[in-house]
């Protein structure tokens, strides 16, 4: 756990109530900061004429190959750019620099989460790399978020779309398990359906709970490397960047100018 959110903190006051006070107040304080800043990104990404995308899942889920696929479907028709978040080394953004768009690393040092001054610092660092490339800003942008299911709920970084994945191998139990996740999410994708016949996942079930949490959740069911319900996902994402394309086309701001 880490101490940027305070997940590591103990809530056990020993009957005065101060250290529950004193825990109260630091979230608090805490997330109306990252808030601020995560509007401010949110603008920041606009600006660059791009749609952001928070990928939030357990490590193993397929996340980065993902990415990978996800890249060499649509990198001749969008300008993608990735932001890699990890507690450490750049392994992740290795795999993605291979495909030949900016991609940047951002490393936590333990913290279990990105958070919306972090991502900032990484999108000025994404927007130098695009411009070096030639590109005068991008379509389409991932934040691959640390892998954890819990504390990554919790933090707005800006971006538009929130999506959640649960592999088969994890099981179809996540949403009950981790509800914040999924009440927050705009997207809930299972994965690595291609290994349904050797796993006791229910897809019936995730179905089922996620959308006792949250009703409006989209969910897709794909297999990244086999290319099963990949037309489904870049459709979605396609979707996506024309919806922030019409609303910047039609703000007053674009009216004006």
């Amino acid at each position: 756990m880490c101490d940027s959110c305070g997940c590591h903190i103990r809530e056990d006051d020993g009957g005065s109530g101060q250290d529950r006070r004193k825990i109260v107040d630091l979230h608090k304080s805490l997330l109306a900061a990252n808030r601020e800043q995560a509007m401010e990104n949110r603008h920041h990404i606009e600006a660059m004429g791009a749609v952001a995308l928070n990928l939030i899942s357990s490590p193993g889920s397929g996340k980065t190959t993902l990415l990978e696929q996800t890249i060499g479907r649509l990198a001749d028709r969008l300008r993608i750019g990735v932001i890699e978040g990890d507690i450490e080394t750049e392994r992740d953004a290795d795999r993605i620099r291979k495909k030949g768009i900016p991609v940047v690393q951002l490393t936590t040092g333990g913290a279990c989460h990105l958070d919306a001054p972090l991502v900032h610092r990484g999108l000025h660092d994404l927007e130098e790399q695009a411009r070096r490339a030639g590109m005068d800003g991008l379509d389409l942008l991932f934040i691959e978020n640390v892998g954890n299911l819990v504390c990554p709920a919790t933090f707005d970084l800006g971006e538009h779309a929130r999506v959640v994945l649960v592999s088969v191998p994890e099981g179809s139990d996540k949403p009950a398990k981790y509800p914040a996740t999924f009440a927050w999410a705009h997207l809930f994708v299972i994965s690595k359906t291609d290994l349904l016949p050797h796993f006791d996942f229910s897809i019936a079930e995730a179905r089922r709970e996620a959308l006792a949490l949250n009703p409006d959740l989209r969910i897709l069911e794909l297999a990244a490397t086999t290319g099963t319900g990949m037309a489904a996902w870049t459709a979605f994402l396609e979707e996506l960047v024309a919806a922030g394309q019409c609303r910047r086309n039609s703000s007053p701001l674009s009216a004006t100018t």
